[in-house]
């Protein structure tokens, strides 16, 4: 399997200079969402003291034309910062900047979904809308295939796979660890990982998140699993369909709850959710992956633990339909419900802001209403 020759670069010789100090000076990496909607980009610069808040960070910019997201006549972009947290890779009191992007005009960039969800976040903040995304990825080699499968085969069936153990049936554990520990450590709320039905699949949980910080914070452990992997040779994708075939997909199962929901008797709030979910299928398929749909075409097929692309359902325990309700949610007659909709390419912001205009803004129709 292919591996990237930045990995055979020495660690030791690496550490030595990793170890040295660095007085009161601080190393903040920017990271932000490119052109095309998925890809993430960042670059570093010193600060004179450790930054406490966003507010004592600095704007920045870039070339917009090297990202896909403005031409070169005209391609200084801002880097606005949104969220920090702590750098695993440099350590403390290093930090990793989370950013919104704007155009030269100030105005958000296409890419930037970030700026529409805050404001619809903050329209609803009293029903405490509560988030929590499951994020299924495939670990490949730099040459696309995927890791530990065979170099001109298959491995065995689908079965003995998910949440499974033992060197046959879990492929690049290492890296799962590795990233689950780097999460904590930067404060990303990362709340389970398991292995999964795919060989080379995996999956991350995030969550519970009020409002923006679900999109903060998923996207925030995607850098970070995108640099775990990086140090390890190999790449993360979260193409929703990697594999062709008699294979499983990966999406970005997104389960959402409000106060209402959560208390005695939010079962009937939950199914009025559902049911303006249901009216409204297609604005929602259009918003969960970065391509209107596309992506997620390739894997909403009814097979393989997903519903028809074309048709809604919801139902109890039924990981074949488009809406999940737990069955212990059904027995208590409060809780959350699962949107298994999304893709694992989905934008968390664009989900979760689609959900919050549906649900909690009545919005119908395929197109977001502008407030």
């Amino acid at each position: 399997m292919a591996m990237s020759a930045s990995a055979q670069l020495s660690k030791v010789v690496k550490r030595q200079y990793m170890e040295l100090p660095q007085g009161d000076q601080v190393q903040a990496m920017y990271v932000w969402i490119d052109g095309t909607g998925e890809g993430l980009r960042c670059k570093t610069r010193t600060l004179d003291s450790e930054p406490k808040s966003i507010e004592d960070l600095p704007e920045w910019n870039f070339d917009g034309s090297s990202t896909y997201q403005s031409e070169g006549s005209n391609s200084d972009m801002y880097l606005i910062p949104s969220a920090m947290f702590r750098d695993p890779f440099r350590k403390d009191p290093n930090k990793l900047v989370l950013c919104e992007v704007l155009k030269y005009n100030r105005k958000p960039a296409e890419t930037n979904h970030r700026h529409t969800c805050k404001k619809i976040m903050e329209m609803i903040d009293h029903q405490m809308p509560w988030f929590g995304m499951e994020q299924e990825y495939t670990i490949l080699g730099t040459d696309g295939h995927p890791f530990g499968w065979p170099s001109n085969g298959f491995p065995g069936p689908q079965g003995p796979y998910y949440c499974g153990v033992g060197a046959d049936k879990a492929y690049g554990r290492d890296i799962v660890e590795a990233h689950y520990r780097a999460c904590l450590y930067a404060g990303v709320k990362i709340c389970g990982t398991n292995a999964e039905v795919m060989p080379a699949q995996w999956e991350f949980q995030i969550g519970p998140c009020e409002g923006i910080r679900m999109g903060d914070h998923l996207w925030a452990a995607r850098f970070i699993l995108h640099r775990v992997c990086e140090d390890f040779g190999v790449v993360a994708s979260f193409d929703p369909k990697p594999i062709p075939g008699n294979w499983n997909g990966a999406g970005c199962h997104t389960n959402f709850s409000t106060k209402e929901m959560r208390e005695d008797g939010g079962l009937k709030c939950i199914e009025e959710c559902i049911d303006k979910l249901g009216k409204r299928h297609n604005y929602h398929i259009r918003a969960y992956d970065p391509k209107g749909g596309l992506d997620n075409a390739r894997r909403l097929t009814g097979h393989h633990e997903t519903s028809n692309i074309h048709e809604f359902s919801a139902g109890v325990a039924n990981r074949g339909a488009s809406i999940r309700i737990p069955r212990t949610v059904g027995q208590e007659k409060k809780g959350y419900f699962e949107d298994r909709r999304p893709s694992a390419n989905c934008d968390p912001y664009a989900v979760t802001e689609a959900l919050i205009r549906t649900c909690l803004l009545d919005e119908e129709g395929d197109e977001p209403v502008d407030y």
